[in-house]
């Protein structure tokens, strides 16, 4: 497994992560326990030393599992988790950055993922209700205390992004990026090459799509996220099918699977981003992982983008609730 810096932050981690959240939420039950443990742990013997979570992931549950799978290996990993939520009795989808909320947050996480610091904090989800500057002055004092190492963002827009990077330096941004989502490549790809910030695409499969075993007529379980997302209805399905085509028929000149191909991309385009694609089967973590034996050319790269552009993708990203907390 290879090994890349996150910008210019010194925070070393695999080439590629492993996104937990799968694993307790959003794709319908989560997976037992025990499976979930093994399944992190056999990445560790992959190579894989990055791991991403959140407290909202269950909620709560998913840090749980993280903490248990790699208290053994602690020092040799990368963990980050994030904040931003009010979560009481019951999910909820309130934002919640308020300097006091994100110091008790990181002392929950603490406990659950059984371990003396956080090594990257995300902030979820910009809150409109507290300035940039207070969030990055609160993890600010958190880095300085020794209880988180780096600092991070999700789904910010590039104001938001400069404003936080000038009170404490932003490590890594994690935001939806692939072959299906490409807008961060205007504005938001730029601006980290300019401040020396990493960037961790969550999603780098199109959540399910880029594996190419999703069509038209998939039935995902009832508490699959995807049942709402517009994205995923029927009848968008079909029309982006051209995209899942271009990939494959790239992977089976390849010698590589759909997926590989998708992350081989998403490596190719610079040496500061960090995919974490998440799964809940050991088969395709195995598969995920051989990604990064997949060397696209630059010529490779290219000929992948212009016949990408010709292919419009259909349907939003995200229902209109979840749309409205993306900070622009």
């Amino acid at each position: 497994m290879e090994h890349r810096e996150l910008g210019k932050s010194r925070l070393k981690v695999s080439a590629l992560g492993l996104g937990c959240m799968g694993l307790s939420f959003g794709y319908g039950p989560a997976t037992d326990k025990a499976e979930a443990v093994a399944l992190i742990r056999r990445a560790v013997e992959l190579g894989i030393t990055f791991f991403d979570t959140a407290e909202i992931y269950g909620p709560f549950t998913n840090e749980e599992v993280v903490g248990e799978a790699l208290a053994p290996v602690r020092d040799q990993v990368v963990i980050a988790t994030k904040f931003g939520f009010n979560i009481g009795a019951g999910y909820s989808t309130v934002l919640n950055s308020r300097p006091e909320h994100i110091r008790e947050v990181v002392e929950a996480s603490l406990k659950r993922l059984r371990t003396d610091r956080i090594d990257l904090l995300y902030q979820h989800r910009v809150d409109p209700a507290v300035p940039i500057e207070e969030v990055a002055g609160a993890v600010k004092e958190l880095i300085a205390a020794g209880k988180v190492n780096h600092f991070g963002l999700s789904e910010a827009g590039v104001r938001t992004i400069r404003r936080a990077h000038a009170v404490q330096p932003v490590a890594a941004l994690q935001s939806e990026y692939s072959l299906f989502w490409r807008e961060p490549e205007a504005e938001i790809l730029p601006t980290l090459e300019e401040l020396g910030i990493g960037f961790v695409p969550f999603s780098p499969l199109g959540k399910g799509y880029l594996t190419g075993r999703i069509d038209e007529t998939t039935r995902f379980d009832d508490g699959d996220f995807r049942n709402t997302v517009p994205r995923f209805a029927p009848e968008f399905r079909k029309a982006n099918m051209a995209l899942v085509k271009l990939v494959g028929t790239i992977a089976a000149q390849k010698q590589a699977t759909p997926a590989q191909i998708a992350l081989a991309w998403l490596l190719a385009r610079k040496p500061w981003i960090v995919p974490i694609p998440g799964t809940t089967k050991l088969h395709r973590l195995e598969e995920n992982a051989g990604a990064v034996g997949v060397v696209l050319s630059a010529a490779e790269v290219a000929d992948i983008d212009t016949a990408a552009a010709q292919i419009p993708v259909a349907g939003d990203r995200y229902a209109e609730a979840q749309q409205r907390m993306i900070d622009r």
